[in-house]
């Protein structure tokens, strides 16, 4: 176990030592103490590390995670685990704005609640919200699962695209174009799938499926002025 005390040693050497992890790397576990909210905490990890943030962060942290699991064992500030690639990033407490926005991959667990636009623009990545997630949740989501065990604000899937959004609780309001759908088979495999990756005791068939009506999709001359 390798213990970096951030306050101490500062963020520029604690990122530029994570970098520095090459595949074939021994020292796999790395420990981040004192972090007292700063921001940019292990961002652009690219190597099969884990890293254990005790305490709070601010903004960025763990974006665009390579292969990397970053564990934060307080909350986190706006842009967590943006433009995620792979690997997984848990948050033991609650997430501010746009948590994994835009991410490709990987797996985002938020085991508090997530602030407003979470999960805005996500392309693959499956994001698993243990608490309630804000307003504008999955806007303009392409592909990738978002799932909420507790309650979702206004405009969900706001001109959703093609990812897939499961809600345990009530939903505000939907998006434009975002549309309740039948939870067959599959999707209750899925959610299984997810629930369990998530670390959450809840149950597939407690679950409302969500998604795009693909009114959006084609021009309508009716539309035209």
């Amino acid at each position: 176990m390798q213990i970096f005390d951030l306050e101490a040693q500062g963020l520029r050497a604690l990122n530029a030592t994570l970098h520095a992890q090459a595949e074939t790397t021994n020292q796999t576990q790395w420990e981040v103490v004192n972090p007292r909210g700063s921001h940019a905490i292990a961002v652009g990890l690219d190597a099969p590390i884990e890293v254990n943030v005790k305490g709070s962060t601010g903004y960025y942290c763990a974006g665009m995670n390579k292969q990397a699991t970053v564990h934060v064992h307080g909350s986190a500030g706006p842009g967590v685990a943006e433009n995620m690639m792979s690997g997984t990033v848990v948050i033991d407490g609650d997430a501010s704005q746009y948590a994994g926005a835009t991410g490709h991959g990987g797996t985002l667990v938020i085991k508090g609640n997530a602030s407003s636009r979470c999960g805005i623009s996500m392309k693959g990545i499956d994001i698993v919200v243990h608490g309630n997630v804000g307003h504008m949740s999955a806007f303009m989501a392409q592909s990738g699962n978002l799932v909420v065990c507790g309650d979702a604000g206004d405009a969900l899937g706001d001109s959703i695209y093609e990812a897939r959004l499961f809600v345990r609780g009530s939903v505000k309001s939907l998006g434009a174009d975002c549309i309740e759908k039948e939870m067959r088979p599959e999707h209750l495999e899925i959610l299984a799938d997810l629930l369990e990756r998530g670390g959450c005791d809840a149950k597939p068939e407690e679950f409302k499926r969500y998604g795009s009506a693909r009114k959006l999709y084609n021009f309508h001359i009716d539309n035209a002025y």
